[in-house]
């Protein structure tokens, strides 16, 4: 059995062209999904050969990092912004989430469906993006990750159209809300 190859994190500075290949990725991960969202693809729609890319960014691992780290920044943004805009902050920061997951649903899996290379992320990243959680939960962050999974699994089964037509899923959110309030 060979060793793995050694993954070099992606710098948390990029250069200009490798900021470029990052938001030719993110515009075919949103077309396309988590499937298409190949070096080969990339370098098609970049016009480029796909060896080039790593020259900018050093592996697939090293891109899907910067586009879960750029989402975990979008999430917190949204986070931040619907906690201080809220007299109530539970209800506000499921229906970001939500609002967040189907507007992005690929980025979203791309952030949720695999183990994280935590080493990778931008540093500080992961922890911005659950701070608004932890502070809605009273600072409890056991609370939080059950805030967390609640919220993953309603908008996972939501998105993979898993619950029945008809179904009151505003009525839903605002039920598991109160459940942790």
């Amino acid at each position: 059995m060979r060793p793995e190859p050694t993954v070099r994190p992606v710098p948390d500075e990029i250069a200009p062209r490798a900021r470029e290949i990052v938001s030719a990725a993110r515009e075919l991960l949103e077309e396309e999904g988590t499937e298409g969202l190949s070096m080969r693809r990339l370098a098609e729609r970049l016009g480029i050969r796909a060896p080039s890319i790593y020259k900018h960014l050093p592996s697939k691992q090293a891109l899907e990092a910067v586009l879960i780290s750029e989402g975990f920044a979008e999430w917190a943004e949204l986070a931040e912004q619907a906690v201080r805009d809220s007299d109530d902050p539970l209800p506000a920061l499921g229906r970001a989430y939500r609002r967040f997951a189907q507007s992005h649903p690929h980025l979203y899996r791309l952030m949720t469906e695999q183990a994280l290379a935590r080493d990778m992320l931008t540093p500080g990243i992961e922890a911005r993006a659950a701070r608004p959680v932890i502070e809605a939960a009273g600072g409890d962050p056991d609370l939080a990750r059950a805030l967390w999974a609640f919220a993953h699994g309603m908008v996972i089964l939501e998105l993979d159209g898993r619950f029945p037509d008809g179904s009151d899923l505003d009525r839903t959110w605002r039920q598991g809300a109160a459940a942790f309030a």
